[in-house]
């Protein structure tokens, strides 16, 4: 009941055209959901694409049904944005799925899957949003990286694939479109406590039967700043680099992984 309150309410709030728009994918959980309540409680009209809704309202925000790994479906609903705002300021893609398994133990139907998610969904939500922000002349786009945009891990190799794309997409794409004054970014995030992360702590607990516990504090304690990144640290950096305030950063990556990467 909320949550349609809440819907509704944004819907009446569109006239007003001056607050800008932010498009997120996959965030209705974790560091899309921080991403989502950060642009919020700053005044732009989020639209969350997303196969969940949120767990909780938001101002100003939105969740629209979406499987993002489906290019077509990620057309359709930018198309509604546009035709609902007439404007894309900033795009933030972060819809993306984790998998633990080494090249031999990923079969085509895991690797399919992975790269739909990750890259495709990437991909298909950027070229859909990029006619609008070229007539705009402006717009500003942050994919979600990894660590392992930077380096490589074990047991790892279709989310490294995914994450080592993403960065190449930032880059390449900054480069095509700064002349239209669009700037692209990818924000690269080491090990943050998620529900992603949880999963991932969990699964390898059952295999294991390690105490989870125990297997949490190793991960924290292997951050050099001594701690787990929680998705707030990610979503402050993805909104700096939507701002004005980071005009001339484009092309760029970051990571936001308490000093791991420079091990």
């Amino acid at each position: 009941m909320k949550l349609d309150s809440a819907k509704n309410n944004f819907r009446n709030s569109n006239d007003d055209a001056q607050n800008p728009v932010c498009i997120v994918t996959g965030g209705s959980l974790g560091i899309g959901f921080a991403v989502c309540k950060l642009f919020s409680e700053n005044g732009y009209h989020v639209i969350n694409l997303d196969i969940r809704d949120f767990e909780q309202v938001l101002p100003n925000a939105i969740w629209k049904p979406c499987d993002v790994s489906v290019v077509s479906n990620i057309k359709a609903a930018v198309n509604e944005v546009i035709a609902s705002h007439h404007r894309i300021d900033a795009l933030v893609c972060n819809a993306g799925i984790h998998v633990s398994a080494t090249i031999e133990d990923t079969d085509e139907a895991l690797l399919d899957k992975v790269l739909n998610l990750n890259v495709k969904g990437a991909y298909g939500a950027i070229k859909s949003c990029l006619p609008t922000m070229k007539e705009q002349g402006s717009g500003a786009i942050v994919v979600m990286g990894s660590d392992q945009s930077f380096i490589g891990k074990r047991n790892s190799f279709a989310y490294g694939v995914s994450k080592g794309a993403l960065a190449s997409m930032a880059k390449t794409t900054a480069l095509d479109y700064a002349p239209y004054n669009i700037r692209v970014n990818a924000v690269c995030p080491g090990t943050i406590e998620t529900p992603l992360f949880h999963n991932a702590i969990d699964n390898y607990v059952a295999r294991s039967g390690a105490d989870k516990n125990e297997v949490v504090a190793e991960e924290a304690a292997a951050q050099p700043i001594g701690r787990l990144g929680q998705p707030e640290d990610v979503a402050e950096l993805t909104y700096f680099l939507c701002s004005n305030k980071a005009s001339f950063i484009t092309g760029s990556l970051y990571a936001v992984d308490g000093g791991y990467t420079a091990q």
